[in-house]
């Protein structure tokens, strides 16, 4: 059985619906009503090798918060639902980014208890119709839904959208690791038995 998870959210600001396949070829399907948000989650998926169908409708007529924040709960659930008791994975994952000037530090833990870690400055405040302050945000919903402890460092760059765009793909590239196989676990990394 796939490591597979299917999730939905309906409120007043947002319905989402997104399916994940953990196991994937790096192939996504994405429309948040946010074109470069909708870019960044291109990037985490293809070098994640991830494959993510994702479908939002938000109130983007008031600003794109709502629609970012609550795609991170859904990405996030989907990743604790598909890794499930998470056997046999490495649990930790780790990259360093580099995208032209820009270097990105991204390191993950999937113990099941959140916590978010998140070191980013932007010049600007808005990325192609996407708030640059929502990164945060983003990550922060994704780490407490999905239970990782999740560290976002940017070393140095200049140019943010190399910035942002090094920042989703460490992130999908750390977390390829940490929910990747190794024939050497066969329980649960921890000394606890239990995660």
């Amino acid at each position: 059985m796939g490591r597979t998870a299917q999730i939905s959210r309906n409120t007043n600001e947002t319905q989402i619906t997104a399916a994940l396949d953990l196991d994937g070829t790096g192939k996504g399907s994405i429309d948040t009503g946010i074109p470069f948000f909708d870019h960044m989650l291109g990037g985490f998926v293809r070098h994640g090798f991830f494959d993510l169908q994702l479908q939002c409708r938000g109130d983007v007529e008031v600003d794109c918060h709502h629609s970012i924040e609550d795609t991170g709960i859904v990405l996030g659930s989907a990743v604790r639902e598909a890794a499930g008791d998470k056997c046999g994975i490495r649990r930790y994952g780790h990259f360093l980014l580099p995208m032209d000037e820009a270097l990105v530090l991204c390191a993950i833990d999937l113990s099941g208890r959140p916590y978010l870690v998140y070191e980013a400055h932007f010049t600007g405040q808005i990325l192609g119709g996407m708030d640059t302050q929502m990164a945060k945000e983003f990550f922060y919903a994704v780490s407490y839904a999905a239970g990782m402890n999740l560290h976002l460092k940017v070393l140095y760059g200049e140019n943010d959208h190399h910035i942002m765009e090094a920042m989703f793909k460490a992130f999908g590239k750390a977390l390829d690791m940490a929910t990747g196989f190794d024939g050497r676990i066969t329980d649960v990394l921890s000394t606890k038995g239990t995660l």
